[in-house]
């Protein structure tokens, strides 16, 4: 009886080791499901928090940028007063330059029955008005009908000196 008696002992001891392993090992796949749900949480704070940081950031971007606007127009005004086409000053250039005329096919029926055969490119089947042929027409002959000039208009522009670190200026420039 000793020896059946121990038997079961020892087999009572066995099933009670599988279990607590069995247990141990379902404790760990608990633990690692936890720690992969707070990772999917942390993502999810940090991408409402980069949302809020972001926000924060256009907000104070777009006041900058209204206030750069203002400053512009200052410096646009200023040149325009002095009636200059460029402006030296230590920390940048304000230049104003006239823009190109743009050529405006008002009427393609008249412009393209009077117009001469050095006015158009002729792709086949089809023919197109060349802006810039017309362009140097208009230079020395007079406008064809049809046709309208779009006079440029004086446009402001500036650039920053920066400073680069081997002593040379670099230029940046926005145009206005």
């Amino acid at each position: 009886m000793a020896d059946n008696f121990l038997d079961e002992l020892l087999e009572m001891a066995e099933q009670k080791e599988l279990a607590q392993t069995d247990a141990y090992y379902d404790l760990l796949l608990s633990e690692i499901k936890k720690m992969k749900d707070k990772i999917e949480l942390n993502f999810h704070e940090s991408e409402k928090e980069i949302d809020i940081i972001n926000k924060f950031v256009l907000k104070k971007n777009s006041i900058l940028d209204e206030r750069i606007k203002f400053l512009e127009k200052k410096l646009e005004s200023f040149i325009r007063e002095r009636d200059v086409k460029s402006i030296s000053l230590a920390n940048g250039t304000l230049k104003m330059h006239k823009k190109q005329d743009k050529i405006e096919i008002t009427d393609m029926d008249l412009f393209l029955k009077l117009a001469k055969k050095e006015l158009l490119d002729v792709i086949p089947e089809q023919l197109k008005p060349s802006l810039t042929k017309i362009k140097q027409w208009i230079k020395s002959k007079p406008v064809p009908k049809g046709v309208t000039i779009i006079e440029g208009q004086p446009e402001f522009s500036y650039t920053l000196s920066n400073e680069e670190e081997d002593g040379r200026e670099k230029e940046t420039g926005i145009a206005a």
